[in-house]
């Protein structure tokens, strides 16, 4: 199989892959049913009827607790009149404007939609204590981390709580690799060089899930100071689940220009050739009756280049490129897609691990990166004999214009007229790629009866010598066989698919 890696394997560098961009939510579970709540309220020996003046006084102690963060911290607490303004964006003129070189950017808040829980008058006249979805204050909390890089917390301030945490795969590399000697260069959150990259994969594969816990679990009880009275009770904090997980592999390229030569043909390839019935086999999926969903690809220009997309539900896998490095990244949103092998509890008692529907979990993230890792190795293997757009073009160009050489001056080809495009297919026949054509072969396709005319035997002749002369065909010594040259199989290849997928609306043009 000869698929880029192989094709082009003088014109890359190497291959890293690891976790991209992920979102991590942080769950009470205990407050998520009847019985949690109502044991978690009368442990602090609060009534339903004062829940909501109980939750009012939570919510102030953990807005005077932030307060208190940014005044301790000389970092901005700015306050966003709408929920549609870049949080992101906010952050990085901030940054810009009085830079950090470690720890607290800056805290917005914002009022958004959340989900709480207010008590609610049942119809037997009892008060029950129910979820409800309206608004509340959240703050986010930007920060330059040690270990995570630029990253941000969410935090709702009114029960139960929620956390989300947002950090980035690369940004969490670039630490590890300055502990470990290994120099870099990056754009736009992809790596574009590596010093040691066999050492590097080594690094991202040691990526351990339980370790990353313990750090959620610090930024939790940093941000929120009610966290304590919560595991106090419950014995238990934050539950971690992965919301969204992005896993990327870089195939980085010596140069932007020897991507730029190719990029352009792989995209090509993905959306002429691939069905998007194909992200089934890249996600090592097999389609039949069963399945209930929509499976889309989808193709888009970006401000960068082109971006190219399969998608099954709500799950992803899509290429586009990154300066020097080609990207090919998977996104899991929804990983009951997938499964996970583990430890089963029975109902009488007993367990066996077997193939179960993966869950969010975070100690799942391993299976996470296995999924994602196989996808984006199937994909790229998928892309063979791969041809570069831009040399085929310059290639293509030359064959347009006068050959002069030592003896004789040849005119150029018309591409895409219909006596050209006969000549261009009986020489790539494939029963001539082993032995060979002869003038005899190719004149009987192209003249019929009339190819044993003195004329017609010239004017083959003739053929032959340009075809020469433009360095599509060889002759192979000591016989009168011709051969398609390396250079014929490149332009005459392209043209002849070219013809195929867009003829006769852009070869007629």
């Amino acid at each position: 199989m000869n698929t880029i890696l192989e094709q082009y394997k003088d014109k890359i560098n190497g291959t890293f892959s690891f976790f991209d961009r992920m979102i991590i939510k942080g769950h009470i579970f205990q407050l998520f049913s009847l019985s949690g709540r109502k044991f978690f309220l009368s442990s602090l020996n609060v009534l339903l009827k004062d829940f909501s003046t109980y939750a009012a006084q939570v919510t102030d102690q953990i807005v005077s607790h932030v307060e208190a963060m940014a005044t301790d911290s000389k970092r901005p607490l700015v306050y966003l009149t709408s929920s549609k303004i870049s949080k992101e964006q906010t952050a990085l003129e901030i940054l810009e404007k009085d830079p950090v070189s470690e720890g607290l950017i800056c805290i917005l808040s914002v009022v958004e939609t959340c989900q709480t829980f207010q008590p609610v008058k049942q119809e037997n006249g009892l008060l029950d204590l129910r979820f409800v979805n309206r608004k509340c204050k959240y703050y986010y909390f930007y920060y330059l981390d040690k270990n995570f890089g630029f990253m941000h917390v969410k935090l709702q301030t009114w029960f139960p709580f929620l956390i989300q945490v947002y950090i980035n795969g690369r940004e969490m590399m670039k630490h590890i690799f300055d502990e470990n000697g290994i120099s870099y260069q990056m754009y736009d959150n992809s790596f574009s060089s590596l010093s040691d990259i066999e050492k590097a994969q080594q690094l991202a594969d040691k990526f351990d899930s339980k370790s990353l816990c313990r750090q959620l679990d610090f930024f939790a009880h940093k941000v929120n100071p009610y966290l304590d009275t919560i595991e106090g009770i419950l014995h238990s904090g934050y539950y971690w689940c992965v919301d969204q997980c992005e896993f990327a592999t870089d195939v980085m390229f010596k140069s932007r220009e020897a991507l730029e030569d190719l990029y352009p043909s792989l995209v090509g390839h993905a959306f002429y050739d691939f069905k998007c019935t194909d992200v089934f086999s890249f996600l090592g999926r097999k389609l039949n009756y069963k399945f209930q969903g929509e499976a889309v690809s989808d193709y888009r220009k970006r401000p960068e280049g082109w971006r190219i997309k399969f998608k099954m539900k709500s799950n992803s896998i899509k290429m586009y490129d990154k300066f020097n490095c080609l990207r090919i990244e998977m996104t899991i949103n929804d990983p009951k897609e997938f499964q996970v092998y583990k430890e089963v509890h029975h109902r009488d008692g007993t367990t066996s691990k077997r193939w179960v529907p993966m869950g969010k979990s975070i100690a799942n993230l391993y299976r996470y990166a296995e999924i994602s890792l196989a996808a984006n190795k199937r994909f790229l293997n998928s892309m063979t004999n791969v041809i570069p757009a831009k040399t085929i073009e310059k290639e293509i160009n030359s064959i347009c214009t006068k050959k002069v050489t030592a003896t004789r001056n040849y005119s150029g080809y018309n591409v895409w007229s219909p006596e050209t495009f006969r000549l261009f297919e009986a020489i790539s026949d494939g029963r001539y790629l082993v032995r060979g054509f002869t003038n005899k072969d190719i004149r009987r396709v192209i003249f019929g009866k009339q190819s044993e005319t003195v004329q017609n035997r010239g004017r083959m002749s003739r053929t032959l010598s340009k075809l020469r002369a433009h360095g599509l065909v060889r002759k192979i010594p000591h016989s009168r066989r011709y051969l398609l040259s390396d250079k014929g199989r490149r332009v005459l290849g392209a043209l002849i698919e070219t013809k195929r997928r867009t003829y006769p609306e852009l070869a007629a043009e």
